[in-house]
């Protein structure tokens, strides 16, 4: 049981009691909708409840310092604060629970994510970006435990470039993004959520960046089940993070710490932390103690199962909502009946407010369940399967919310049963269906990408550009001087990662670049791979544009869950509210040793769907992949090849100009006999192999991807397989890795199978990690000869007299 503590009397605080009133109101309508939504899911109307009941009243007390241009990265038990700033109505609150996948009724994410997960609307209809500085903002939530952290970082940091930025705020366009950098990022977590590392990764570069974020953890003294002391060292998380209080000598964070019943005591704490973060631009934490769980964790498991008795009678005692009250009568505030005024309208708006929103969804759901009922009796009245198709008319009308799923199973259902016989109305139900499936495709399948005149996939081709005789430099120096230009044009862009700044990155591709453009654009960073991504998409959610460096493509397994969760769905979850157009660079593939030699491909292509996966052979291309992406507003990852920084390339004259069209594949040398697909360094490796077929009569079209997120969207690989009739799909990744999914596509998503002559194959790397050395390497990856046997190999089956076995 968690100790209890003697309120304030007579608080120093200037509201007035309409205010006082209005505050306990809201605490009473988002604690009936949490009790309403609980009842509303256990009794099949809704899928799942999660409910931020018991925190009513620290919410409020954030959201009276929560200032327009203010971010909020916080998760799901914050709907009290969201309709403290006014960001979310009960009905909506509702609608969303509902699952309404409407964004008139549901504007947070259209009905894509589960309840209390928020996210306000940062762009106007066509993509572009709305005045930030004008309305509260929030990050689009994400349940995964901590996850909201790293973002919170990038959120606060945009704040310190906006305001150290020599140039930028002078430029009209950016205005709508920062006044003079004085915004804060609000965040919250749950008290158990700070065991995960990504919260003390935060805490530290926070501590290290000394940017504007003010982080509440909502303690109410359990994970789930599992309580504190088995969660914290000290049973505090106060107490553990006392190291990283600030000093008059030192800086790091300001720690505070609150009841979070005591309601004047909160307004104090916030309009505390308030004054530190915007004018000092000082990380806050604040530890909000002794809060509640009325209704426990969700609706999964009631709490009674793992809390004691008396650890519930205190709950009951120390809800905030009943202190709030005592606290009212003792000071005079307001009388009883005047209380019992304020909380039965309270508790009367939450009941109509929650019959709006399921009317609205229920006759929504209605109309489509009309029009296949009628539909359904036309058929029944044509059709020799009469009974049949009223027991699935029967069935689409059983369920008490008949769902869309109901409704379009029950026609498909329907025109299978009378898929012998030609009627009139199956026509008419084949039509219902298609104008079904588009509206669905619109409410559940978009936004993955962006879909406004911004995206990236609209540039054009611009070719590099050389003088008659070109100069031979390293592939590095390609790339630093087409960064160069970019940080030239572009004065929203940045880059930061370890060894970034100073070093200029571990293969000087940003040699000289931290001079030049100050360490505010170019800058080092601890080791700390999931903050890095988090400062990324936290900036990029403010209108900058980061490049966040990940030093090698293994070390992206460390903020892989960053990627997958919230990078690569920000824009798909708020249903095209948002977007975080950042850029993550590393490199990769073919160096020496177990961990530098990675190539998780078809573990990146398939966990990241979202992200555009670019994965140049040469560091040209690369530079013209960044020249691309930095015109669009999609996010990326960049593979840079590693062993291309010191092999010469051509220097071109137009950098920082020319363009790589994403997923259009780059024919690297035309052919007739066989169709070899591959890309980055076994490319490279495949195109040295190409005058030993050749002398061996053998004519290879081979074909660089250059991007796997797009994979050939002109679908150009199958017109090569129509004039060879051969494939093979070379690529440094575990088999069944990306060689797969290229096959896939190519094979079976472009019809190639019907050009086939010889059976599709695939040549990869082993199993394993790559041994160390340049032996690791050879008996590891895809070499030269197994390059040479294996379209050797496929030759040969075809015309053995020609091309006799090698080994038999």
């Amino acid at each position: 049981m968690a100790p209890t503590k003697t309120k304030k009397k007579d608080p120093s605080i200037s509201l007035q009691k309409q205010e006082i009133l209005e505050d306990y109101k809201l605490a009473v309508m988002s604690r009936e909708a949490s009790y309403i939504g609980r009842k509303e899911t256990l009794t099949g109307k809704a899928k799942f409840g999660i409910f931020g009941d018991g925190k009513e009243m620290p919410q409020i007390a954030m959201a009276k310092h929560f200032k327009d241009g203010d971010f909020r990265a916080g998760y799901y038990r914050d709907q009290t604060f969201m309709m403290a700033i006014g960001q979310v109505t009960v009905q909506q609150f509702f609608a969303q629970l509902y699952a309404h996948a409407n964004l008139e009724e549901e504007p947070h994410s259209g009905g894509r994510q589960m309840n209390a997960h928020f996210s306000t609307r940062s762009l106007n209809e066509d993509g572009s970006w709305r005045d930030l500085t004008k309305m509260k903002n929030s990050s689009p939530d994400l349940s995964p435990t901590a996850a909201q952290m790293s973002r919170l970082l990038g959120l606060a940091q945009a704040s310190n470039v906006y305001r150290n930025h020599d140039s930028l705020l002078e430029k009209e366009e950016f205005q709508k993004f920062s006044d003079n950098g004085d915004e804060i990022a609000w965040g919250t977590i749950g008290d158990a959520s700070t065991s995960e590392g990504v919260f003390w990764e935060t805490i530290n570069a926070a501590g290290v960046l000394q940017v504007p974020m003010v982080l509440s953890v909502w303690d109410d003294g359990y994970g789930i089940s599992v309580p504190r002391e088995y969660q914290t060292t000290k049973d505090s998380i106060s107490e553990v993070l006392a190291g990283f209080q600030r000093t008059d000598e030192k800086e790091g964070l300001e720690i505070l710490t609150v009841k979070a019943w005591d309601y004047p005591a909160l307004m104090e704490t916030y309009e505390k932390a308030e004054k530190i973060a915007r004018e000092d631009h000082v990380p806050v934490l604040i530890h909000v103690q002794e809060v509640t769980q009325p209704q426990g964790h969700s609706t999964s498991g009631s709490h009674e199962r793992y809390k004691s008795d008396e650890r519930l009678e205190w709950e009951e005692e120390y809800c905030c909502i009943n202190q709030m009250r005592q606290w009212l009568l003792e000071e005079d505030i307001a009388t009883e009946e005047e209380i019992n005024e304020v909380e039965e309208q309270a508790e009367q708006e939450t009941k109509d407010a929650q019959k709006a929103a399921w009317d609205s969804f229920k006759s929504e759901l209605k109309k489509d369940l009309n029009e296949v009922n009628e539909l359904l009796d036309q058929l029944i009245s044509q059709s020799s399967k009469a009974d049949d198709l009223q027991k699935i008319k029967s069935e689409v009308n059983a369920p008490l919310v008949p769902l869309r799923k109901h409704t379009v199973a029950g026609a498909r259902k329907a025109l299978r049963t009378v898929r012998n016989e030609s009627l009139s109305a199956k026509k008419d139900l084949k039509k219902w269906l298609n104008k079904s499936a588009e509206a669905n495709h619109q409410r559940y399948d978009t936004y993955l990408y962006s879909e406004s005149d911004q995206s990236p996939l609209n540039i054009d081709e611009i070719v590099p550009e050389y003088p008659e005789n070109p100069e031979s430099v390293d592939g590095r120096v390609v790339l630093r001087d087409n960064f160069d230009k970019l940080f030239e044009k572009y004065p929203e862009t940045l880059v930061f990662g370890e060894d970034t700044g100073k070093l200029g990155d571990v293969n000087k591709g940003l040699e000289d670049m931290q001079d030049k453009y100050g360490e505010l654009r170019v800058s080092d960073t601890g080791i700390r791979e999931a903050t890095i991504l988090g400062q990324g998409i936290g900036m990029a959610l403010r209108g900058l544009r980061p490049i966040a460096e990940i030093q090698y493509l293994d070390y992206l397994l460390y903020c892989f869950q960053g990627l997958s969760d919230d990078l690569a769905t920000v824009r798909y979850r708020s249903m095209g509210g948002q977007k975080a157009p950042l850029i993550v660079r590393t490199r990769g593939h073919r160096l020496e040793g177990i961990w530098h030699t990675g190539s998780p491909m078809g573990m990146i292509i398939n966990g990241i769907r979202g992200v555009h996966v670019c994965v140049p052979r040469n560091l040209t291309d690369a530079a013209g992949m960044y020249n691309t992406l930095l015109q669009g507003d999609d996010p990326a990852l960049v593979i840079e090849p590693l062993n291309a920084y010191r092999l010469k390339e051509d220097l071109p004259t137009n950098l920082g100009e020319f363009t790589v069209p994403l997923g259009i594949p780059n024919v690297v040398s035309e052919g007739t006999d066989i169709t070899v697909v591959s890309y980055g360094s076994t490319c490279n490796i495949c195109e040295s192999v190409l005058p030993e077929l050749e002398e061996a009569g053998i004519s290879v079209e081979l074909i660089d991807v250059r991007t796997l997120l797009p994979f050939d969207r002109n679908q150009d690989i199958v017109e090569s397989l129509k004039k060879t009739n051969r494939i093979l799909f070379v690529d440094e990744d575990v088999p069944g890795g990306a060689s797969a999914f290229m096959m896939n596509k190519v094979i079976q998503e472009q019809k190639g199978y019907y050009y086939l002559d010889s059976e599709p194959q695939c040549l990869t790397a082993k199993e394993h990690r790559a041994a160390y050395g340049s032996d690791g390497d050879y008996f590891s990856k895809p070499n030269e000869e197994d390059i040479f046997e294996a379209v050797y190999a496929l030759m040969s089956e075809a015309n053995p007299a020609k091309y006799p076995p090698i080994y038999e």
